[in-house]
């Protein structure tokens, strides 16, 4: 018995014994790694494989380093002994996707990736990785779709996004052309054109082609707006007007058309015709700063200066970075007999003006409308 219970105790100490070697072993490999010294990393973590052989930590982390050297079939092996005792062991599956992947083995990859998805802690990368594969197979929405739910808990991840735009870009490229093909005087082609020159800033064009569009089909809703505002980044005030006028008929309350018809009555100093059109567009849109700002200047335009400052303070809270509205905050006060306020808001806005390379003059206050909802 005495010698039994002896026994028991050696094994108890030499467990904890053998993790703690193991642990400075791996904090060894580790320094070995960030020095991209791999060769003595891996002879680091062959050596405690001798004394424990079956540790999955430094299978998995072996199986790394040879991945990192781009020797996949070595990896993929190693990774495959973890998960032969330990199907979910944390972030294998990701790693053995990975060298999968490495190989073109995307049917292999897709189903490891898959796999690391239903483990309790999978690899925050795992989602990605996998929506290159589906893409790789020619599973576009699929891709698509797994990119959105990363994007969804990461929405500043670069790669991320890059990857969206450029499979989005790519499809619309190719129904782009399937429509051209199908039949390059349609309608819908016409608009589709018009949508992209007007994102593009050439207005010119994207008139043509919203005036192609209503040739071929005349009471297609908006394509009125969106040929108003090309108009109006033109200057054709007159030509502007008459469109967005009709985009009205068909859409009252439309806080885009209200607030480019009151934009084009402030330029023509019709202040008391810009009123109602900016207030629908307020109505429509409370937390535009565009609008503000316009309302700002038909308050000032008609010298009911407390609302000109009332929606002015509101714009620049709306956006504390656009010096645009104090500027004229700087004039309203100014009008209003109050010099110290007034200096400060000038000072407001050359200090934001600077800051966005603008130049401090007067022209500021009318600077146009920023387009916005260009595609139909």
């Amino acid at each position: 018995m005495l010698a039994l219970l002896g026994l028991l105790l050696s094994i108890s100490a030499a467990g904890p014994a053998q993790q703690e070697r193991a642990t400075d072993l791996f904090k060894q490999a580790q320094v070995y790694e960030g020095e991209q010294n791999y060769a003595a990393a891996e002879s680091i973590y062959r050596k405690a494989l001798t004394s424990d052989p079956a540790n999955p930590e430094a299978l998995k982390r072996l199986g790394i380093v040879e991945q990192t050297e781009l020797k996949f079939s070595d990896s993929i092996e190693l990774f495959k002994r973890v998960l032969r005792e330990h199907p979910d062991y944390p972030r294998v599956n990701f790693f053995l996707g990975l060298s999968y992947y490495g190989q073109h083995d995307l049917n292999d990859a897709a189903a490891s990736f898959h796999r690391e998805l239903k483990t309790a802690a999978s690899h925050p990368a795992t989602r990605y990785y996998l929506a290159l594969v589906l893409e790789a197979e020619g599973r576009t929405n699929e891709a698509i779709d797994q990119l959105n739910q990363v994007a969804t808990k990461n929405p500043d991840n670069a790669n991320v996004l890059y990857e969206l735009a450029r499979l989005h870009m790519d499809a619309s490229f190719r129904a782009i052309d399937r429509l051209r093909k199908l039949d390059p005087d349609s309608f819908q082609n016409h608009a589709l054109l018009g949508g992209l020159y007007a994102e593009e800033g050439h207005y010119e064009a994207a008139v043509g082609e919203y005036q192609a569009a209503l040739r071929k089909q005349p009471d297609a809703l908006g394509i009125h707006y969106h040929l108003g505002v090309a108009y109006r980044m033109l200057d054709h005030l007159g030509s502007a007007e008459k469109e967005l006028l009709l985009a009205l008929k068909e859409s009252p309350e439309d806080p885009g058309a209200n607030l480019y018809l009151g934009d084009i009555a402030l330029r023509q100093q019709q202040f008391s015709k810009a009123l109602p059109y900016l207030k629908r567009a307020k109505a429509g849109q409370p937390q535009d700063v565009e609008t503000r700002l316009l309302l700002g200047r038909c308050y000032v335009g008609l010298g009911e200066l407390q609302e000109a400052k009332t929606e002015l303070l509101l714009a620049a809270r709306l956006d504390p970075k656009d010096p645009r509205s104090h500027y004229i905050l700087a004039q309203v006060y100014q009008k209003l007999d109050q010099p110290a306020d007034s200096q400060r808001e000038l000072a407001l806005f050359n200090k934001l003006s600077s800051a966005q390379k603008t130049d401090g003059s007067g022209s500021v206050e009318q600077e146009p409308v920023r387009p916005r909802g260009s595609n139909p």
